[in-house]
């Protein structure tokens, strides 16, 4: 929960990023995988982006998971889908978390986010 509420506070201000919360009280997430989902209209970088500049400096992110309807082993079986999945896989990253992950590494993560943003968050 410390992970999530040190990104809750560093990306808040950033434009077009947003971080994945409990959607009100009765929820009480233990934030296992913290989660982002990007509008690259508004910064002008993908999910995918994001991913090599974080990797280029040595940290481990990915994408969403694909939706099981667009991996090829389920091509041609039935899905029942709204466009939520594909938009959440389309602009969703996941950052590092987890019991490892420090208020230093959060920095530097959030850092690299800002960089690639051209966002002066320092």
């Amino acid at each position: 929960r410390m992970v999530h509420a040190r990104y809750a506070e560093l990306l808040k201000d950033i434009p077009g990023i947003s971080l994945h919360s409990n959607p009100d009280g009765d929820f009480d997430s233990n934030y296992w995988l913290c989660n982002i989902l990007i509008d690259s209209d508004i910064t002008r970088f993908t999910p995918e982006q994001l991913r090599i500049a974080l990797g280029d400096a040595n940290i481990e992110s990915r994408l969403l998971w694909k939706p099981m309807h667009m991996q090829p082993v389920f091509a041609g079986a039935p899905a029942y889908t709204d466009g939520t999945s594909e938009r959440l896989f389309a602009s969703g990253l996941c950052i590092p978390a987890g019991p490892y992950v420090g208020l230093p590494e959060i920095d530097r993560i959030v850092d690299v986010i800002c960089k690639l943003h051209c966002y002066d968050k320092w």
